[in-house]
């Protein structure tokens, strides 16, 4: 593998884990509507970055409804999700949850793109599954009473699955930077217009310093350049050799949360961290295919 390769898929895992801690501490000073729509405001910088790098930037209307059906999973119900969940648990088992995604992935393309449900994703579904019931079970009394933050965060990655295989599902007239950036500024509409109207005050004013240290992290790695760098990733590599990047994301957003925010690593997070691990490795790294 080239060093520039190896860089991209470092750099994801590194800067895609720490996002959840950081996000984590934005999230206790600032409100979640106001947090996601200042979010969505920089992901749409995309499409400024697209128009610098000579790329019309027109919108064909022809592709509004489907467009507009993708942002809406990627972007509006994964945003708003995963926040509320990661402002109701801890930031190293929200990140664990959020990669079942893959799991989801390999339902829905089996549903809508026929893909075939070989035994190896199916064991990789049933292992982040088993993950997720890890997790729950030694809290099993309190997750009655207040389901809300691991069924947000399971809406979470089964909307981002959604919008994955919607991506591939539709065919697009312009690059990925534009698909990206259409795609903040359609589905951050729905959640702008709900921090007006509910008056979500970002309090920036009031923020400490960790708070916009935070702030101008995910903003500007996990928002922008993750994005670039994954896709760059996808163009130089095999598919089944970029997914490997994703693998170790969960594992730095859970050691980074029990760094920077102190979560305990107890027993039932590591294994449940070791089953979704193995089933995104069982669901991405496909034997056989180059």
């Amino acid at each position: 593998m080239a060093p520039t390769s190896l860089l991209l898929l470092a750099t994801l895992a590194l800067f895609w884990g720490l996002a959840w801690p950081t996000m984590k501490i934005v999230l206790d000073e600032m409100p979640v509507l106001a947090f996601r729509a200042i979010s969505c405001a920089a992901g749409a910088v995309g499409l400024l970055l697209a128009r610098l790098g000579g790329e019309p930037i027109r919108l064909p209307l022809r592709v509004l409804p489907s467009l507009t059906l993708v942002a809406l999973l990627n972007v509006t119900l994964w945003q708003i999700c995963m926040a509320y969940a990661l402002a109701l648990m801890p930031a190293g088992r929200a990140s664990i949850i959020a990669y079942t995604m893959p799991a989801f992935a390999t339902f829905f393309g089996w549903l809508f793109l026929k893909e075939r449900l070989s035994a190896a994703r199916l064991a990789g579904l049933a292992l982040s599954m088993a993950g997720i019931g890890v997790l729950v079970a030694p809290e099993l009394d309190r997750f009655l009473v207040e389901p809300l933050g691991v069924l947000l965060m399971v809406a979470a990655a089964a909307s981002w699955a959604g919008g994955t295989v919607g991506m591939k599902y539709f065919r697009w007239p312009f690059s990925i930077m534009q698909n990206t950036g259409w795609q903040f500024a359609l589905g951050g509409i729905p959640i702008v217009v709900s921090a007006l109207a509910s008056g979500s005050d970002p309090h920036l004013g009031a923020l400490s310093v960790g708070a916009w240290a935070s702030l101008a992290y995910v903003l500007t790695f996990p928002i922008l350049f993750c994005q670039w760098a994954w896709f760059k990733a996808v163009e130089m590599l095999p598919g089944s050799i970029a997914a490997m990047g994703s693998l170790a994301i969960p594992v730095v957003g859970t050691l980074s949360a029990a760094l920077l925010l102190q979560e305990p690593l107890d027993p039932f997070v590591l294994i449940a961290l070791g089953l979704v691990v193995a089933g995104l490795a069982l669901v991405a790294l496909r034997p056989g295919r180059a």
